[in-house]
């Protein structure tokens, strides 16, 4: 009577190893569905119309502060592509945009004075996604973003710099709100 071998059975073993990883990550991988977020494809399961399209057919409602609008005036801009708003929306859009300015340092150079030299503008927006034709709320989220400004000594340079980086905020905001929504719509049962 003689011993089994053990190179060839850890070889076996080896082989069957590596066979039964393969197959498991065959499987692994059949089960995920990678599509581009902006195809001609539908984002939502019972559309009928392209991504562009239907991001198109949201409407969004009127906002009341500058940067709200600001916001608001970028998202439609991306929405729509620079086209025409849609007569029958197929969405309405809900935004409720705050915004708060922060002094982020007091660094004086050659002053004894603690005047803040840096700031920075936090606008955040929370957005509810509502389906037009039945009311019910398809989507909400919040969406928050920062930009920071230098503060001259000069009052009128130090206004019209946190207006610039409000109108940053407020076209990266819109950004992310544009990728939010199609990401939202892109999600099974969304409709």
């Amino acid at each position: 009577m003689s011993l089994p071998d053990t190179r060839k059975t850890a070889a076996s073993f080896a082989r069957r190893a590596a066979l039964f990883g393969l197959l498991a990550g065959v499987a692994l991988v059949s089960a995920c569905q990678v599509r581009p977020l902006y195809s001609n494809q539908p984002l939502s399961t019972g559309s009928t119309v392209g991504a562009r399209e239907e991001l198109a057919s949201i409407a969004v409602k009127p906002v009341s502060s500058r940067y709200a609008q600001q916001v608001r005036n970028n998202l439609i801009f991306a929405l729509t592509g620079g086209g025409e708003r849609p007569n029958a929306p197929a969405y309405s859009l809900t935004l409720s945009v705050t915004e708060s300015v922060i002094s982020t340092a007091s660094i004086q150079v050659a002053k004894d004075q603690d005047q803040p030299t840096a700031g920075t503008v936090i606008m955040t927006a929370a957005y509810t996604l509502t389906d037009a034709k039945t009311g019910k709320a398809v989507a909400n989220g919040q969406r928050s973003i920062s930009s920071s400004f230098d503060k001259p000594s000069q009052e009128f340079a130090s206004y019209r710099a946190q207006i610039d980086a409000e109108n940053r905020a407020a076209r990266e905001l819109a950004e992310l709100l544009h990728l939010a929504l199609a990401q939202d719509l892109a999600k099974p049962g969304a409709r």
